[in-house]
């Protein structure tokens, strides 16, 4: 396991009183237990039939570049590992630990290139991926906007109950879209569920930042999982009494804040890779589960390459 958090085990931060965990999954199961199956060999196409499953790419943003970006489908898969970036850390991490397979969350190859020549860590990462015989497939926006994907983990490690997407697909069913919006048991402190968040993600060098009230009453929860700070207008029109998501810019935070006045919605920013990080376990323990049904012996496990991009952050 690889971190590169600094505000979590060697220090707490200002107002919270319990550090967040190491990369680890937000499962029953830690990841070198994750499911198994039990039956014949798979090959790439039987995976891709699972994953197209659980994450249809008819759910995918009309930008987004998602399914396979190396491989061949007639390949052997007996080791699949999921991530959330194609870092070459992480293509490195999943080589060795003799993945045939490395699904990630984000895609190695968004817009168009018009070469892959292994003097940029893109054609690198590419090459490495066909020299060693390890596909890539990446699951993006709809692993974001598909039940039980990115967003609905999110959600069950705040907490929250009864939850209907932030923004409904517009191809999919009523419960898929675009983050999620739901409630906490009982009402409490904008500080304590803020130190929940902390909690329960990955540790990283940012932690996150909060706007509101601290002793304000939240349990309307809205969340996006990465950056989410277009679908303002979603939030209120949830009335939502706070939302949390990604990369979050001055100019929306800071206008989202002045058209709250000093109300609703309490914003949470919070790391980007965390933010996604918290689906890899049950997305690895939803794929072993598909591929038993279709009959396939396949081992799963989560990389535990931190791949935040931050190194270490100084505060006041």
């Amino acid at each position: 396991m690889q971190s590169k958090a600094n505000n979590s085990h060697e220090s707490q931060p200002q107002d919270a009183a319990v550090a967040p965990p190491a990369l680890k999954p937000v499962a029953e199961e830690p990841a070198d237990q994750q499911a198994r199956t039990s039956a014949g060999a798979a090959t790439l196409g039987n995976v891709l039939e699972a994953a197209e499953e659980l994450w249809p790419q008819s759910l995918a943003e009309d930008w987004d570049a998602v399914g396979l970006v190396a491989g061949r489908t007639g390949a052997p898969v007996s080791k699949v590992v999921l991530a959330v970036d194609p870092t070459l850390d992480v293509i490195e991490d999943a080589i060795a630990r003799g993945a045939d397979l490395l699904i990630t969350h984000h895609p190695l190859l968004l817009r168009g290139v018009t070469q892959v020549a292994g003097t940029n860590f893109k054609g690198e990462a590419i090459h490495r991926l066909i020299e060693t015989g390890t596909a890539l497939l990446t699951a993006h926006t709809n692993a974001d906007s598909a039940v039980g994907g990115v967003n609905d983990a999110l959600a069950d490690a705040f907490g929250l109950k009864d939850c209907v997407p932030l923004v409904e697909s517009k191809d999919g069913l009523p419960e898929e879209g675009l983050g999620r919006v739901g409630f906490l048991d009982k009402p409490i402190k904008l500080e304590d569920f803020a130190e929940r968040v902390y909690t329960v993600l990955p540790a990283v060098a940012g932690g996150i930042r909060v706007a509101g009230d601290r002793t304000g009453l939240v349990r309307k929860v809205a969340l996006c999982s990465g950056a989410g700070d277009s679908l303002f207008d979603a939030v209120r029109s949830h009335q939502a009494d706070v939302y949390v998501t990604a990369d979050l810019r001055h100019h929306p935070a800071s206008e989202a804040r002045e058209a709250a006045g000093s109300g609703f919605p309490y914003l949470i920013d919070v790391s980007h890779f965390a933010s996604e990080w918290v689906w890899l376990s049950s997305a690895a323990k939803a794929l072993g589960n598909v591929l038993r049904d279709l009959g396939h012996e396949v081992e799963i496990e989560v990389s535990q390459v931190n791949s935040d991009p931050w190194d270490f952050i100084l505060t006041p």
